[in-house]
């Protein structure tokens, strides 16, 4: 789905990336974690008027991905291609994410960028060849250090276990070559001190930093013992470790060695956003690679924390894989969406349970969002014709309100566009929203109306208008959040006609009071949350 609204011609484009997502099979909740955090992130910078670019994508190569597609009897590319387009990308445009670009690893604009990227480093100096022999964990595609290792138990007694996946390394032994990463620890250190938030959360960073300087060994960065990926291109023997060629697709994808002016436009990424257990390759070898280049580095990695369901990391691997439309067929698209980042601190662990989903949804959606929405459109209908009316009585409660939207503008715009903190700006719309439900029950504006005198018309209308307008700063700020939700609200409150498109609201100006149109022709249309059916059997 292409990005639409308006841009700062000329500014660097505010680039955030996901994770490109291993092929060897479907997504489930933890990958579409990440790609709706990226997508809120991005939405909300374009509604802050920006240049935007946001990319996601699949890495297909690599030993697993090979060994996946031979137990299905394919080959790795027509693995690939069958997950992609049966998987993937019909789940993103499910999900409703607005990624600009949709980068694949076995793509050749990525894959003759990515031998470039290497030969120049082998050029430089920065890569020489050697042999190595260590564990080596297939579904990481990594060599692990001994110290990392789980003792197995039960099947796996007297073996040595991945500490992410569980499952029994196995050793290799092969010729390599190797980067010269032992060399760049100190650099590493020195930006990591003179930028802080490099690495987000401060936990993730105090991990990296104190794995750095226990000091670094050069990484191989070739295999020899299977074929599937790009081959280095000095010695056809040898194919590209998958991390490398998996690592460069944020700068394949947006013009390296192919479009200079679009590459000058929007790198490096100001945002990657990972998952803890990646954090390692994108705060450390990804920074490495760059620097051996003389490339500009990323503004920010963010880790976000494990999605848990029964105390175990969701995975395929760990079979608590869950896939993303058993909760959207329920709930909806936007409240999934809503969910996982108003139930969960971005950068740590959370649990998930269809119980605390459906309470959550009942209590804030339902009740407090929905339920207000409803109220308000039936009583400018039942007392005003469906037509807002002007505000002319304004008051202290009035004023109230005022401060409380400058507020919830203020503090969401910081939380979600500055901080990555989802969980924190959400809650600070929902707080002026659970404010806008107590002004209308202190207000009574269902007695009001009783009063027909000129007096009790002008206190009605007001306590209306401070409603509707309310609801319509509400949607703006919501709108990356909610998409679908914010335009039915947008719709109903007619505010299209005399504001315009939605996206093209800016959220940081949300709080100018007075920006819906007096007069607007109010409707009330289909219910935002429908009461929930009961839940599924399993």
């Amino acid at each position: 789905m292409a990005a639409t609204g308006s841009e700062k011609q000329g500014a660097k484009a505010y680039y955030v990336s996901t994770p490109i997502y291993y092929v060897n099979d479907a997504p489930h909740l933890g990958h579409a974690y990440t790609t709706v955090a990226g997508d809120v992130l991005t939405r909300w910078h374009r509604q802050r008027g920006e240049k935007v670019w946001y990319l996601t994508g699949t890495d297909e190569h690599g030993q697993k991905i090979m060994r996946t597609a031979e137990a299905n009897g394919v080959s790795p590319q027509q693995w690939a291609d069958k997950l992609v387009d049966e998987a993937w990308k019909p789940l993103w445009e499910h999900l409703d994410i607005a990624n600009d670009d949709f980068i694949r690893t076995t793509q050749k604009r990525h894959t003759d960028r990515v031998q470039e990227f290497v030969q120049d480093l082998y050029d430089k100096g920065e890569i020489y060849k050697g042999g190595y022999e260590g564990p080596y964990c297939v579904g990481c595609e990594e060599y692990k250090l001994p110290g990392e290792l789980l003792d197995g138990e039960g099947e796996y007694a007297g073996q040595k276990l991945c500490p992410i996946h569980k499952k029994p390394v196995e050793i290799l032994s092969e010729e390599n070559y190797f980067f010269k990463l032992s060399e760049y620890g100190e650099k590493l250190l020195a930006h990591y001190e003179a930028n802080p938030g490099f690495i987000q959360p401060e936990s993730a960073r105090n991990e990296v930093v104190n794995f750095v300087r226990q000091g670094l060994q050069d990484l191989s960065i070739s295999r020899s013992t299977f074929d599937w990926g790009v081959p280095v291109p000095w010695d056809d023997k040898h194919v590209i470790y998958v991390w490398v060629d998996a690592l460069l697709n944020y700068a394949t994808a947006v013009g390296y060695n192919e479009n200079p002016e679009k590459f000058g436009a929007t790198f490096p990424a100001d945002v990657h956003l990972v998952g803890k257990d990646i954090l390692r390759f994108h705060a450390i070898i990804w920074p490495a690679m760059l620097m051996a280049q003389g490339l500009p580095l990323p503004g920010k990695v963010a880790a976000n924390g494990w999605l848990m369901v029964g105390g175990e990391k969701m995975s395929k691997s760990n079979l608590t894989g869950i896939k993303p439309q058993d909760l959207t067929s329920h709930f909806g698209v936007d409240a999934y969406r809503w969910y996982f980042l108003r139930a969960i601190a971005f950068g740590q662990d959370g649990s998930f349970s269809w119980e605390d989903f459906s309470a959550r949804y009942t209590s804030e959606l339902a009740n407090d969002y929905g339920n207000l929405a409803s109220r308000v459109a039936a009583m400018v209908g039942k007392y005003f014709g469906g037509e807002l009316p002007a505000s002319a009585a304004d008051g202290d409660a009035e004023r109230a309100i005022h401060d409380g939207l400058a507020k919830a503008v203020t503090e969401a715009d910081r939380k979600i566009g500055e901080e990555l903190d989802f969980q924190g700006g959400i809650l600070a719309v929902f707080d002026f929203v659970k404010q806008v439900n107590g002004y209308i029950t202190e207000q009574e504006p269902w007695k009001v109306a009783k009063d027909t005198s000129d007096e009790g018309r002008a206190r009605l209308a007001t306590i209306l208008y401070t409603a509707a307008e309310s609801l319509r700063a509400v949607a703006v700020l919501l709108n990356p959040i909610m998409p679908e939700t914010s335009q039915k609200l947008w719709d109903s409150l007619g505010a299209e006609a005399g504001l315009g498109a939605l996206a093209d609201q800016r959220v940081q100006e949300a709080a100018a009071w007075g920006a819906l149109p007096v007069g607007s022709t109010v409707t009330k249309g289909a219910v935002l949350f429908p009461r929930l059916e009961e839940k599924p059997a399993a």
